[in-house]
């Protein structure tokens, strides 16, 4: 047990920051990695011209790096957004227009794990509004994710970072997956397990494996505090992956955590180098 018998991706969207984007596939391979997942790369594009597309996709082939995980539109991030799909306007029209546009790119790449972060609370706008409006949207991503072949995930973050996000708890988020489901009969949403936010929120770690690792379509980590690579904090990554696997999950683990500029030789030192190649 331990790190080297996880499954692990990196998260380019948050790693390897020092580079344009399309020189990031390569320095994940020249890290050792072959999968990698990425946050939507363009916050004001959510329909972005097929030249981009394109770009990303070579860029992915040639590095020899496979996309494995993507999220839908969700506003700025990083910045203040936290979601678009339950804010009632253009940003829903924003998320509805993105959602055949992630699905195709997704099929066109064999990544079948799709992101849906759920958006933060409005102002003078009715919860119960919003979360119709959620339902309504996540259905239609499920739909697509399932045209495709990919499983809809969604994300509890924590409250520190993101008081006006409703999904705090794996609860919470493990909640709107069942409703989603229920909706569409399809069975495509899960739930995705971040142990950096979860931990944030003061959870029981452990608890929350035992209840949902069955419902969990993909794990994503960070040590706490400080959001940095395992070792930096008092999360104890290891044994927790450990538990996930004893319960059952056999998913990837994605590494989306804060590391500066500090992506270069020697960073990944903590991963055995067996653990970065797709297995």
């Amino acid at each position: 047990m331990g790190y080297a018998d996880q499954r692990f991706d990196v998260n380019i969207s948050i790693l390897f920051t020092e580079l344009p984007l399309l020189d990031r596939p390569a320095a994940a391979a020249a890290a050792g990695f072959t999968e990698v997942e990425m946050w939507w790369p363009w916050i004001d594009a959510p329909t972005p011209e097929q030249t981009e597309l394109d770009a990303l996709r070579t860029a992915l082939d040639s590095a020899g790096t496979r996309l494995v995980g993507l999220n839908f539109y969700s506003g700025r991030l990083p910045g203040p957004d936290r979601g678009a799909l339950s804010l009632p306007g253009a940003e829903s029209d924003r998320f509805r227009a993105n959602v055949e546009v992630v699905a195709d790119f997704a099929a066109s790449v064999g990544c079948t794990a799709l992101n849906a972060l759920y958006g933060n609370r409005v102002d003078g706008v009715d919860p119960r509004t919003q979360d119709a409006l959620a339902l309504e949207n996540l259905t239609l991503a499920a739909r697509a994710a399932d045209r495709v072949g990919a499983t809809l995930l969604i994300e509890a973050l924590n409250k520190v970072e993101s008081p006006r996000y409703p999904l705090l708890s794996a609860e919470a988020a493990v909640e709107v997956v069942d409703r989603v489901n229920t909706a569409t009969g399809l069975g495509n949403a899960a739930f995705l397990l971040d142990l950096y936010h979860l931990s944030t929120n003061g959870a029981d770690l452990s608890a929350d494996i035992r209840a949902y690792a069955s419902r969990t379509g993909h794990v994503q980590i960070a040590d706490a505090p400080g959001r940095g690579a395992p070792g930096t904090g008092t999360v104890p990554l290891e044994r927790l992956l450990d538990e996930l696997t004893r319960a059952g999950y056999t998913g990837r683990v994605g590494l989306e955590y804060t590391a500066g500029d500090h992506t270069g030789p020697g960073a990944f030192d903590w991963l055995p180098a067996m653990a970065r190649a797709a297995r």
